[in-house]
């Protein structure tokens, strides 16, 4: 499930950047699995292969427009001067979450073994 988190935040203001690794960095320190795959992911461009995918395959679904729906009416209930970027992602984060299809989850899972296995990490 953490794959398919970090895959829907796209450059978050409050996340820092992706740290470039050096093949000496890694033997350095253990890393978890997760940092590895990471690590191939970034390297070899399929992390924003797998991003645009997504984005793709929310649009089409209407995913994007039942959240922008959302966030329309809480602003309308609210007041659209007392809506901050920080109200609309605690309204939208857990629900956005809880509504990507089950579809487009399986579809990137499956990206993501193929790449993992071609990558033998």
């Amino acid at each position: 499930m953490y794959i398919y988190v970090w895959l829907c935040r796209r450059g978050s203001i409050n996340r820092p950047p992706t740290p470039d690794v050096e093949e000496d960095q890694i033997q350095d320190k253990q890393l978890t699995l997760q940092e590895i795959i990471n690590i191939k992911l970034i390297e070899s461009g399929e992390k924003e292969r797998l991003k645009e995918l997504l984005r793709e395959r929310l649009i089409e679904c209407g995913w994007r427009d039942e959240m922008k729906a959302l966030c329309r009416a809480f602003a309308k209930k609210k007041g659209r001067d007392n809506v901050t970027v920080d109200d609309l992602v605690q309204l939208i984060t857990p629900k956005g979450r809880a509504s990507i299809p089950d579809s487009v989850k399986a579809e990137l899972l499956q990206r993501i073994r193929s790449f993992l296995s071609s990558a033998a990490v």
